[in-house]
This record gives C-alpha cells, structure tokens and sequence, in this order.
C-alpha cells in the first residue's frame, strides 16, 4: 500500500554558546521529533550543526547537505522543522534566500517553538520581521565582546560596575561591607542547612525583619527570589571572579532596549578579594541547585500564548503583567486566561496592591481593536507607504568615518616618523638611552591613540550598520501594518505575541476599568509611526477626545 504520509527534514543546531537546557541539540530533536508525530508525518532525514554560529550559513556543513538534498528533490519533503527561526539562522538575508529556495522547491519551513508556518503569508512576513530582528540582535551581542575586562577577571581584579550585595569598593577593589555581609551568610545558611528553596529564603528574610541596604542598585527594602538566586550563584562569594556570567543582548523587536541572558558556561578566576563563604558551601549550594533545577511544560492548551504577557505593566508598581490561567470548572467547564501582577512582597521584594485579574481575550481583542482603528485610518496608510523603503540619513555618521581616517592616517604617520627617529640613534650619543625612552614614551602614546582612533571607526561602523538594519526591520513591520486587518486575524496566537513584541514596548493601563470600558491609558511603540502628520513612539489615550474616539472605534472593530 502507497504511503501518503508528508515527508520533513529535522534541522537543529547549537552554537558553542549555546548548550543550555532548552537549546541543547538533544532538546531541539525531542521536541521536532514530538511534533513531526504529533502531525503524523514521516522524518525523511534528520541535519544537526553543532558548535556553529547563526551568522551566516557558510561553516554550517549539515545546513548545506540539507539545503542541496532539497535542491535535489531527493525524499520529496514538504517541511523542514526547527526549534526556534534563530536555529535556522541569524542572518536576515541568508534567512530569506534559504527560505525562498526551499519554496522554489516546494518545502516550507516550521519554527515549532514560535509557532511560524512559512506556507502561510502571515508566516512568512513574520520570518522576514524577526529575522531582521534577530541579526541586529546577534550584532549588539558582538560589540558587548571587550578583551581587556577579561584580562582584568584573570588578574582576580573586580571588572566595574557596582559591587554585589556584602561587598563594598574601596579604591577600585573589593571589601566586605560589615553591614551587609550578615545577609550573604544567611542566605547560604538557609539554602544549605534547611529545605527551603530560593523562595523559601527569600520569604524567611522578608518574614523575619531583615532588611536590605538600600544603595544604587538596590532600591527596595524587601529579598528577592531574583536576588537570592542571584547571590546564590554568584562565585564571587567564595573568592572567585567569574567573566561572562551574563551577556548582554538586544530584546528582540525593540529598538535600544537590552536585557541580560545568563550563560551556562563561563570562565572562572581566582580572585584577590576575600571570601564570605567558604568553596565547599558555595558548591553544595550549587548541587541543590541542580537538583531543584527544572524546565516547567505547560500544561494546558499548547496553542495558547499569552499574547501581552510582559508588555502590559502594572498601574500600580510598573512591573509587567504576566498570564495566569484558572483552570476549567463551574457550568460551563471552560479555561480562562487572565494577566495579573504577581509581584507580591512574599518572593519578590515589591509590595503592590494591584490584585485584579485582567481576562486576556477582552485586553488582547481591546489592543487588537486599537491598533485596528489606527492604522485603517487613510492618512495612516499614506504616511506608512513613504516611509518604506525611505533612505536612512548616515551621512554625519560617514562624514565622522572620512575624519577618523584622516586621523589614522596622520597617526600613522606620525609612528612611522617616531620609528625612523629610533633607527637613526647613534648608539654612541652619550645621551642614547634617554633620547631612545623619550622617543620610546612617544611611541607607546602613538600606539594608544591608534588604538582609540581604531575603536572610533568601529564604533561608528557598528551604528552606521545598526541603522540601517533598523531600518530594515521597520519596513518589515510597516508593510505588515499595512495588511493589519487581512493577517493578525490569520495569525495563531504564538504569531500574535511576535508581532506584538515586535511592534509594542510597553502598554500602561488604568488601576480600574473606566466608565467607557477601555483599559489602556497609553501605548509605547518601538518604531515611529505616523499619526495625524506626525511621527510619534507613544499613543496616550488618556484626553478625553482621543480616548472616546479611540475606544468607539475598537468596539465597532470588536463588533466586526
């Protein structure tokens, strides 16, 4: 009997950084795997990568086998499977020629973990967004790279920055601060020697009159389940100095804002400063650690994604709103889905007071509504239309590249002259040795301000390529706001949530539902966008005029 079941190539791949519980290649598989059973098709081939970066395709030898099997026809595959887009690649132009090649070819490519299905047009205009996206993100993770702090964590010297919690500075290097030391022993005490777990010491602190300095980088009395598991982590406190504990990356769809991913891998270096804890606690903490490590699944519809997760913020202490779920009971045994603040003083430090339970599907259809009314609107179309594919204006950025090269030019000049001087010594001059020092200060000078110059062509490279990257990605967006009404509607909900993190920063709403019924007091987006022949980053709704005109409009949208 003919086997009609649809063929798939599994493609995974790690980079040397990225061997972390839920990237690792054995994670990546199992979960294609899962998915390819799921939807009762048949694995053709499976294609891994490991060790190679998503910069560009060349280096990635499984990734070209792959590709030139499709070219081929060889399994008559109609999908390839990956993990994430950013498994696929980081490069936003490598991404949409791969991508296009598979289609000449009749293979369409599935990101199972954001929920992307190229075969669709809304998925494919996703792909273009977020791949965009995640190159200036790879980028920025590229320019975060300074050799000279790693120097400095090898010689056991504090790096910068401020001192972590029990430690104070004092001429540039570490001390134990004597009023808070007290703090870092009861935390390893605590998670050592009793059952609690990071939460649980966070509470015993809070619950039993302990109070946290309050100094630049901390600004609330209360613990932290973040900060005990900061302190736990931290090898500072048995008299190491780690380099790389975290690295810094761009949020992907928005425009500077950046975030700190911790790394599973990292060098460690023995420190000058003095010890608060001993090494064998601090690796017994580490042990328990692992064994109170794990990933949580969810449990409920794995369609579901709580689309502004994250992007809504609490009225009442600013912190972001996260989905919550209210499992099926009652009459009509159904699962509600709610965006509520959960930053309560037990495991997080925060008092907050906002207790209200916001049902998603009124917020999403609400924002959805609002984005609807505006960018329907003509003179909304008309504006966006110019704005794609509008030159971007660098050249002050390359008027500065033309001086900094006339700089190293002269520089090198100048070292070249210093050189010369140096040879042409006699090395019977009574005064050789010192005229060679001089000389020798000169150069070393002229070293360092070639370093400089060098660094101020880099950095202006990085922001000249920076901006048009953005500009890029902000075309991607605008073309998809164009046909905001025909695709969010097609969208699933994973696809909905990167838009909405591509497009908005952040939305503040009300402590209390107004009297028109509209939440929101003001959206933050993360490209300008045209409004009544302006270019604005925010939309208040808070003027009467506007937020009645507003709300109307997204409860006719609604109605629709």
């Amino acid at each position: 009997m003919k086997n009609n079941k649809k063929k798939c190539y599994i493609y995974t791949r790690v980079s040397t950084m990225m061997q972390v519980d839920g990237f690792s290649l054995d994670a990546q598989k199992d979960k294609l795997r899962k998915y390819a059973e799921y939807q009762d098709w048949e694995i053709a081939a499976e294609y891994s990568d490991e060790g190679c970066s998503g910069k560009n395709i060349q280096g990635r030898p499984e990734f070209s086998r792959m590709m030139a099997d499709i070219e081929e026809c060889k399994d008559g595959v109609s999908y390839v499977l990956v993990f994430k887009l950013s498994r696929f690649g980081r490069n936003a132009a490598d991404v949409l020629n791969s991508l296009q090649i598979m289609q000449d070819f009749g293979v369409n490519l599935i990101c199972v973990e954001d929920g992307i299905d190229s075969s669709k047009d809304a998925g494919k205009l996703m792909i273009s967004v977020l791949s965009a996206v995640a190159e200036i993100e790879r980028e920025n993770i590229r320019t975060q790279t300074m050799a000279g702090r790693e120097q400095k964590a090898r010689e056991g010297k504090w790096n910068g920055g401020f001192a972590p919690y029990g430690y104070k500075l004092v001429d540039g290097k570490l001390m134990i601060a004597e009023d808070e030391v007290e703090i870092i022993t009861v935390i390893f005490d605590r998670y050592i020697h009793t059952r609690d777990g990071i939460n649980g010491v966070a509470s015993y602190l809070n619950n039993h009159g302990y109070k946290k300095k309050l100094r630049q980088n901390n600004t609330i009395s209360g613990f932290s389940s973040a900060f005990v598991k900061d302190v736990i982590d931290n090898p500072i406190y048995m008299g190491k100095i780690a380099y790389g504990r975290r690295r810094t990356e761009k949020k992907l769809g928005t425009r500077n804002e950046m975030h700190k991913v911790e790394q599973s891998d990292f060098p460690v270096y023995e420190g000058e400063h003095e010890a608060i804890v001993s090494e064998a606690d601090w690796n017994l903490a580490q042990e328990k650690r692992k064994q109170n490590a794990y990933k949580r699944q969810k449990v409920h519809d794995i369609d579901h994604a709580h689309i502004l997760s994250g992007i809504l913020k609490c009225p009442c202490c600013g912190k972001s709103l996260y989905g919550n779920m209210a499992k099926a009971h009652g009459k009509d045994n159904k699962t509600r889905f709610y965006y509520y603040c959960k930053n309560t003083l037990g495991a997080t430090g925060h008092r907050c007071d906002f207790r209200t339970n916001i049902e998603q599907s009124e917020m999403n259809q609400m924002v959805a509504s609002i984005i609807s009314a505006m960018v329907t609107r003509q003179d909304f179309k008309d504006a966006i239309t110019e704005k794609i594919g509008a030159a971007v204006d660098t050249k002050d950025m390359e008027k500065q590249m033309i001086v900094l090269q006339d700089n190293l030019r002269q520089s090198l000049g100048t070292k070249s002259s210093i050189e010369r001087q140096m040879d042409s010594l006699d090395v019977m001059d009574p005064h050789y040795d010192r005229k060679m020092f001089d000389l020798q200060k000169r150069l070393d000078l002229q070293y360092d301000t070639l370093v400089d110059i060098e660094n101020q062509m880099d950095e202006t490279k990085e922001q000249i390529k920076h901006i048009r990257q953005e500009n890029i990605t902000g075309n991607n967006i605008y073309q998809l706001l164009l046909t905001f009404d025909e695709l969010y509607d097609e969208f699933n909900e994973a696809e909905k949530k990167e838009f909405m993190r591509a497009f908005v920063e952040s939305i503040d709403i009300y402590p209390e539902k107004p009297e028109n019924g509209c939440w929101i007091r003001n959206i933050v987006f993360n490209f300008p966008i045209p409004v009544n022949g302006e270019e604005i980053t925010e939309l208040p709704l808070e003027s009467k005029d506007t937020a009645e005109t507003v709300c109307l409009l997204s409860k006719v949208n609604s109605r629709d």
